[in-house]
């Protein structure tokens, strides 16, 4: 029998917002069988006219197939839409948006309805579903047992990395990324505002200013082991005394543009901190210290 002639098989999805409906219509060109639901019906009849089987409850959907996969508003809502369903032998990947914390707690609930638990943490936008080459991938963690029955399967819309048993570390590695991201377009829009108003072709600096972001995280690495030793001195090129220095320069200039330095201050108080107890030959890694003292 030939890969095409073996029945692949079934997978539910309950919610077809545009991650949802488009990791349905991975399956489906892929040859799976698929269930739907979701809970304004309308927008599961293009997926009806593809081919994909439309559940009229969720229940009635996870009845339909061993592995149940939400991409659900948030965690409240897949408890409220999982609420009647029968998860008793059930393998439940839950990839949508939640905290850590909210994984765990979730996964500890599927296990009292007699349900297997995988958490994912989407790193890619609808668009990157099933087009390997935009490099999307998701984060999975959770039952190892269950995550490797079914890799395969998940494997179709976007590749997997798998990241551990605790159910919580697939949305910890997703918020961490996103989190650093988001500081990198903070950076970034400073950078822009600083320009704009001067005589600056706005999309050279833009190619400039990518450039730059990607060598300098080419450092990030480095920070990461120097976590791992305590070592936060060998080999520093720029020590926190003279980062410390410069940083006065970078908001006089804001300041003589007329550009705000609400997102520059936050960061270089915690590296003026750090200098201040002791870390003038340290290069900016004590930083991630001071973040962990903050009271949770």
């Amino acid at each position: 029998m030939t890969e095409h002639t073996i029945e692949k098989p079934r997978v539910c999805v309950l919610g077809l917002g545009d991650m949802g409906a488009a990791f349905a219509r991975a399956w489906r060109a892929a040859g799976h069988p698929v269930t739907v639901w979701n809970r304004t019906a309308a927008r599961a009849e293009p997926l009806a006219a593809e081919g994909a089987d439309v559940a009229a409850t969720a229940a009635d959907a996870v009845a339909a197939s061993d592995l149940v996969v939400t991409v659900l508003w948030d965690d409240a809502s897949v408890g409220a839409v999982l609420s009647d369903a029968d998860l008793t032998g059930k393998d439940l990947v839950n990839v949508t948006t939640s905290t850590p914390e909210e994984a765990r707690a979730r996964a500890e609930w599927a296990s009292t309805r007699g349900a297997r638990f995988v958490s994912g943490g989407i790193m890619a936008v609808p668009t990157m579903v099933a087009a390997p080459e935009a490099g999307g991938y998701v984060f999975y963690s959770g039952s190892a047992d269950a995550f490797a029955r079914h890799e395969r399967t998940l494997s179709v819309p976007l590749t997997t990395r798998f990241v551990g048993e605790d159910a919580g570390h697939a949305a910890l590695h997703d918020v961490a990324l996103l989190s650093a991201m988001s500081g990198m377009f903070a950076g970034a829009a400073h950078g822009l505002a600083l320009v704009r108003d001067a005589d600056v072709d706005l999309a050279r600096f833009g190619a400039l200013l990518s450039d730059f972001l990607a060598a300098m995280a080419s450092a990030v690495p480095d920070t990461a082991r120097r976590l791992e030793s305590g070592d936060y001195t060998t080999g520093v090129a720029s020590n926190l005394a003279m980062q410390v220095r410069g940083n006065a320069t970078l908001l006089r200039t804001a300041e003589e543009r007329g550009v705000s330095t609400e997102l520059l201050r936050p960061y270089t108080r915690l590296m003026e901190l750090r200098l201040a107890r002791g870390g003038a030959e340290e290069d900016g890694t004590g930083v991630v210290d001071l973040l962990s003292e903050v009271p949770r």
